[in-house]
């Protein structure tokens, strides 16, 4: 059975109502649906995007069980995406960074992309709810570094406003210095709670570069994770030109994905962890999606 572009996002719509359960924070989040969406990103040796792959040319594993794919796009379909701007007192020095690069992203956004702007330190605060306008208010301009740093919880709140988005590609964008102190999520819920929400996390390094020019290896640890298991990237730059390239990479591949679905062969619902790979039928290129997903738990 192959699933319509509009029975997919039926699915989806109706998968997210159950995404965030309401409990402790020792329960997984699981992905209670009939479907699997996998977003896929494909970029060759230079790091470019490439496009023309056809299905054929992709090869999709759940728990090293090939699975048959049900649905594929490689259209430069619309995404909704949410970026997050770390303004916590270490922030001090670099939130001027932080506003012009997120500036940078939303002036690349198509017809059709839509994108919120959230800050955080001690509490998270939404600047701007989902929009496809490059104009931002005036609380954007006047924000300013003070309190600690709600990391994860932010990813988590991220992902929660992405899931009920109607858009098959949906990312979090996250400019911090990558010290969290003040969270009540774990880093895992929040991954979690973003891979439920299908959402791919893209982390850029705010933190100063020590003595040599070098990035603070044991701060950057927490934001590579982010990226590597929800199938972003990390970004480590010392501003100016390269952060504005790296954002602009940033959004021609949101756009570019391919988007592939599938049914489950295994249909266990025993609430483990399920391990997502793709193979793409082509030499010397990089592939990126989501490690996985929690299957759901006790239900038949």
């Amino acid at each position: 059975m192959r699933f319509t572009p509009y029975l997919l996002l039926l699915l989806i719509f109706l998968a997210s109502i159950s995404v965030f359960p309401q409990d402790d924070e020792e329960t997984p989040i699981t992905v209670d649906s009939a479907i699997v969406l996998v977003n896929v990103a494909v970029t060759d040796s230079r790091g470019e995007v490439v496009s023309g792959l056809a299905e054929r040319h992709f090869a999709i594993f759940e728990d090293e069980a090939p699975q048959k794919i049900n649905y594929f796009s490689a259209e430069e379909t619309p995404f909704a995406a949410v970026i997050l701007l770390d303004t916590s007192g270490s922030m001090e020095s670099r939130v001027s960074l932080a506003r012009s690069a997120a500036i940078t992203f939303l002036n690349g956004m198509r017809r059709g992309d839509s994108a919120a702007v959230i800050n955080f330190d001690s509490k998270i605060h939404v600047v701007q709810d989902f929009s496809n306008s490059v104009y931002l208010n005036d609380r954007f301009y006047e924000l300013k570094a003070n309190g600690m740093t709600v990391l994860n919880d932010a990813i988590y709140k991220a992902a929660e406003m992405l899931s009920t988005r109607g858009e098959k590609r949906r990312a979090i964008i996250v400019l911090s210095d990558g010290e969290d102190t003040l969270s009540s999520k774990s880093a895992k819920r929040a991954t979690e709670a973003a891979i439920a929400a299908n959402a791919t996390i893209y982390t850029v390094d705010m933190a100063p570069v020590d003595s040599k020019g070098k990035p603070r290896n044991h701060i950057i640890g927490g934001l590579k994770s982010y990226a590597e298991k929800t199938g972003g990237t990390f970004v480590w730059t010392s501003g100016g030109p390269a952060m504005r390239d790296a954002f602009k990479r940033i959004v021609e591949e949101l756009g570019s994905q391919y988007t592939l679905s599938y049914s489950p062969s295994a249909k266990k619902n025993d609430g483990k962890f399920r391990k997502i790979r793709v193979e793409v039928a082509r030499p010397n290129l990089t592939i990126r999606t989501r490690k996985g997903y929690n299957a759901p738990k006790g239900k038949k």
